[in-house]
């Protein structure tokens, strides 16, 4: 999915909703993706036989950014704080600080919060947090899909 992204007057916003999930935590788990720009709509969905919640809820968004095959205006609605905190309050902290924490540990799940943080820089994002499980239709329809994408369990 594209869009004319090019930040001029006229051009409009990739919406994104995502969605991570797990049975178990750790567990198996899914992410889910859905995307919107004009009249087109794309859902993609995928998942991990051993994982964490947060992990997932990170992968969503990666996916999401890394779908996109141009540079764009993005409109990113996320209900996870650990994943809008992160992006918004820890990250530019743990870059200067070689990705670890105030204590001086390494940041968990370093290696997608670096993806995340190359995927962020090609794109002109703004972040929306929703509550979830609270009836918004497309959050409910990115939880659906996070679901879909849980590999079953062997």
């Amino acid at each position: 999915m594209a869009s004319d992204g090019g930040g001029n007057g006229g051009a409009r916003a990739v919406e994104i909703y995502t969605d991570g999930a797990c049975k178990g935590n750790p567990g198996p788990g899914g992410w889910g993706v859905l995307l919107r720009w004009g009249g087109h709509e794309k859902e993609l969905c995928g998942g991990e036989p051993h994982t964490t919640n947060n992990r997932m809820e990170l992968m969503a968004v990666i996916q999401a950014l890394e779908a996109l095959t141009r540079p764009s205006d993005v409109i990113l609605s996320v209900d996870s704080r650990y994943v809008r905190d992160g992006v918004e309050r820890w990250m530019p902290r743990w870059k200067r600080n070689g990705w670890q924490t105030r204590e001086r540990t390494p940041v968990k799940n370093q290696d997608l919060w670096e993806r995340l943080d190359q995927a962020v820089a090609r794109h002109r994002v703004r972040w929306q947090w929703v509550k979830g499980h609270s009836g918004h239709p497309d959050n409910e329809r990115a939880d659906r899909l996070a679901n879909r994408g849980i590999p079953p369990r062997r």
